[in-house]
């Protein structure tokens, strides 16, 4: 299971940090992931992160705007967002995809980012 925090309204240029933090068998974890669905679109890869070696992917939507990153002790893993544009509106997901797996199938609720002015 997986929780996701952090979400809100934010004017254009401003930043945002989103909390995930997953129980259960966390053991059993191989990456986790920020993905985000947008009104009228699919969704999409945000930013994925290999839970133990630590190596990290991101859209080049995001890159050098957002960060991956992971607290093991804590089972979280964070996105912090910056420079935030109106098009990164959108519901974001975090997701687990677990060892053996070829998928991320263990999703949170979703939470809302809104950039607005």
């Amino acid at each position: 299971q997986v929780v996701e925090s952090g979400g809100g309204l934010v004017q254009p240029g401003g930043s945002l940090r989103l909390s995930c933090a997953a129980s259960g068998r966390t053991d059993r974890i191989n990456n986790m992931g920020w993905f985000r669905q947008a009104p009228g679109k699919d969704r999409e890869i945000v930013s994925v992160i290999e839970w133990r070696g630590g190596n990290t992917y991101s859209a080049d939507s995001v890159k050098g705007r957002f960060t991956i990153s992971r607290d093991i002790r804590k089972n979280t893993v964070y996105l912090q967002m910056n420079s935030l544009k109106a098009e990164d509106t959108a519901v974001y997901y975090c997701a687990i995809r677990a060892l053996g797996r070829a998928e991320y199938d263990v999703w949170g609720q979703g939470t809302q980012v809104t950039v607005s002015s």
